[in-house]
Formats: C-alpha cells, structure tokens, sequence
C-alpha cells in the first residue's frame, strides 16, 4: 500500500510512519513544507505520491492553545481538511482518505452518558474542540455527496514516548524529570480531578491502518481504551516509576477556561470493524514515556 500523511512529523506522524513501514507499505510524509490550506500545493504533492490511503494528521491540536487564537484554528483545521479532501477527489479519487478528529467533540459530558459512542451527541467545548466537529461533518459531507471514501476517526487521550510537553502526561513527565535532576521537592501541576480514556499512540496508530483497509466510507469511529483514569492517578503513577516523591502544587496559570470532567469511550464499532483491541498497557506506555526523557 501506498501511504500519504499530512503533518508527519509530529507526535503520531512519527509513530504512525513507523507502523505503516513495518507493515510493508510505501509511506510518503509531509508537514509544513506543504501547506494543507493550499490546494495547488497538495495536490501536486498527491499527484507525485499517488497514495492509496491518506492519513489527514496535520492541524492545530492543543486544546488550550486553541483558545488564544480560535480564527487560525478554524482555517487549518476546517479548510485545511475541505482542502486535503478536495485535492484527493481530483488527483488520487479512489484513495482512502483517514481524516483524524477527536473525542473532544463530545464536549462535557455526564457520568451517566458514558461510554460514549459514535450515536453520543456532540458538544463541543472548546475552539479547538469546535473546529473538530466543523471537520468531520466536511468530511462525511465528502463522502455521502462526492462518494469520495472517507472514514473519520475521533480518538481519545493517545499518549506515548515523544509527545510534546504541552500535552498533560508528557508535562508532567517532563516536570517529575527535571524535578529530579534539580532536587525540586514541588511540582506544579493543573486540574488533577479529570478523568481521560488514554491509549497508547501505538496502539492508535495501528487502528488507523486497519481502519484504511477495513472502515466504512462515511463512517466515524472512536478509537479508546474504554476505561477512565483521574489526572491524578497519572502524576501519582509517574512518581512511582520514576522512583520520587514531590508536593503538588496547583498552578493557575495550567488551568483551562473549560476542562471536560470525564471522558470515556466504547472502541466496539472500531472492533466489530477490524477486530483491534488496545495491547499496551497505561503502566508500560507511562515506562516508556520516562525511558524516552531519560535517554535524552
């Protein structure tokens, strides 16, 4: 298989184009150096490729990030998406093109409405949250109106060595290890009283392949651990395996205009579909989140 992906470089482009490699396929990454808001741009990009799957990753992904500039968000996130999509139809029309939401969609939710599953209502809380939603009705618009074969994938909290410190877990990570090298005896740290459904980005990765081969056009599918685990858990087991003990110590400054109390999903039409489960437990991706600084 031929394999494209936007935004490459990042977070889950990386790890994404090592699974896809380690499954034979030919993967061609791109990032900034195209700009996904340009047409002419991807499409040439596309024509040179010739993909049979297109992995949609590049986009504005920091929730609170989001709230300082909402207009940049949208136009990279919504038009950027419009674009890759319409780029695809003219030059690679039946690629499979996997376009990546997320679970922030859902907005706040109840203990009640959980798990969530792709028939939940959706509410977005957050500019970036919004601009996710506004994607994926382009998108599914995309394949009911152009039969163009378009699967939408919304995962929750992914997590795993190499994240960028903006993102919870890696700053906490990051904050326990520097802790530790300045003999600090505080952390600081925010709201520790959410509860998110992690997986492994390696685990996510390897359901977005299965889900180019096997998903359903037009469908969107929730890739999740189907458990909830409290921020605090997080910190406390981050201590633990790295062997220390610190005072948290509440940040306001960490703290987000809105933060979503609970989030949890049910990955049964992802399972259905392609059989995936997750197989990397939040304790071994904690381990290696700690390894991967360590040997910085």
């Amino acid at each position: 298989m031929r394999a494209y992906l936007t935004g490459g470089k990042g977070f889950v482009g990386h790890h994404l184009e090592r699974h896809l490699v380690s499954c034979g396929d030919e993967v061609t990454v791109t990032d900034r150096e195209v700009d996904v808001c340009n047409f002419d741009e991807v499409a040439a990009s596309l024509a040179a490729a010739q993909p049979s799957a297109i992995y949609h990753l590049a986009g504005l992904a920091h929730v609170g990030d989001s709230w300082g500039n909402p207009t940049q968000l949208l136009s990279v996130n919504v038009v950027g998406t419009g674009v890759v999509l319409a780029a695809a139809r003219e030059v690679v029309p039946n690629a499979t093109v996997i376009v990546v939401s997320s679970a922030e969609v859902y907005g706040k939710v109840q203990e009640r409405d959980l798990p969530l599953t792709e028939h939940s209502p959706i509410a977005p809380a957050s500019p970036y949250a919004a601009s996710k939603a506004a994607a994926e009705f382009v998108a599914v618009q995309a394949a009911q109106g152009f039969g163009q074969r378009v699967v939408v994938v919304r995962p929750f909290n992914h997590i795993g060595p190499g994240q960028s410190r903006q993102f919870a877990v890696s700053a906490f990570a990051h904050r326990i290890h520097e802790a530790m090298a300045q003999g600090q005896s505080t952390l600081k740290v925010g709201n520790l009283t959410s509860r998110r459904d992690f997986t492994d980005v390696r685990d996510v990765v390897a359901a977005y392949r299965l889900l180019a081969n096997h998903g359903a056009s037009g469908e969107i599918y929730n890739v999740c651990s189907g458990r909830d685990v409290e921020m605090h858990d997080i910190v406390q087991q981050l201590l633990q395996l790295a062997g220390t003990s610190v005072t948290l110590e509440v940040d306001p400054e960490l703290l987000r205009p809105v933060d979503v109390p609970v989030l949890r999903g049910s990955a049964d039409r992802l399972n259905d579909a392609t059989g995936w489960t997750p197989t990397i437990s939040l304790e071994q991706t904690l381990r290696d989140v700690l390894a991967n600084l360590a040997a910085q």
